[in-house]
């Protein structure tokens, strides 16, 4: 029955446009602290970039980013994810479909191939990227596809990290933050990493890990401006 509702076309745009009123609710009634201060003069100089942040951090990121910041943001070809794409269009946000895989089996059939071309060619176009850095199913744990992306763009990969005092956190794979309204914000960004086009195994594997190094830094900054040391749930 619920596979039914959940594959339902209505049922899904109803639920992405009620999502999408509810973040903008959410980000319009948060008072976010933006660090560094000047981080926009930044991205201008450096787009297209490709935006990483950790899965379950997800929900707020469209509002990280000017509106002439136009981006597009990689999401799942599950009939899950369909919703969240249908509200990342709903706020602006250009959707990829596709994700990444644990197996060649799946790189193929979660439609990882189009998608990093559809990718390369939005950053050749000077669109930005938005990706979570995970390994699927593995929370917080950065995997090479956002590296390897960067490696073939030549362009930056900027760790983000939104946070908000008032929140739920889900007990999902990802520990997912449902962000609630009214309270205070933060958004962080790290220092851009890059990857250079010979990049070999170990270079990739180096990048791999600088790219988990900063977005457990900005992460902790962000729950640390919002009064959240530890990232303690309510």
């Amino acid at each position: 029955m619920w596979r039914r509702i959940r594959t339902n076309r209505a049922f899904q745009q109803a639920a992405g446009t009620t999502f999408a009123n509810y973040f903008k609710l959410v980000a319009n009634t948060t008072r976010f602290v933006i660090e560094p201060a000047d981080i926009f003069d930044v991205i201008d100089e450096k787009m297209p970039v490709i935006v990483t942040f950790w899965h379950g951090q997800h929900f707020l990121t469209p509002f990280a980013m000017k509106p002439h910041h136009k981006a597009k943001v990689l999401i799942s070809r599950h009939a899950d994810a369909e919703i969240n794409a249908i509200a990342a269009e709903k706020l602006g946000v250009g959707t990829i479909r596709g994700s990444g895989a644990t197996s060649r089996h799946d790189f193929h059939r979660k439609g990882a191939v189009s998608a990093t071309y559809e990718m390369l060619e939005t950053l050749r176009q000077g669109t930005n990227v938005a990706m979570t850095a995970d390994v699927p199913k593995i929370a917080r744990k950065a995997g090479l596809g956002v590296v390897t992306i960067a490696r073939y763009s030549g362009r930056p990969i900027l760790p983000l990290a939104m946070a908000t005092r008032n929140r739920i956190t889900l007990k999902s794979w990802d520990r997912a933050s449902l962000n609630l309204p009214f309270g205070p914000g933060a958004a962080v960004v790290g220092e851009p990493v890059y990857v250079p086009r010979d990049a070999d195994d170990a270079a990739l594997a180096a990048a791999r890990a600088q790219v988990q190094e900063r977005l457990e830094a900005v992460t902790a900054r962000a729950e640390e401006l919002v009064g959240r040391a530890g990232g303690k749930s309510r």
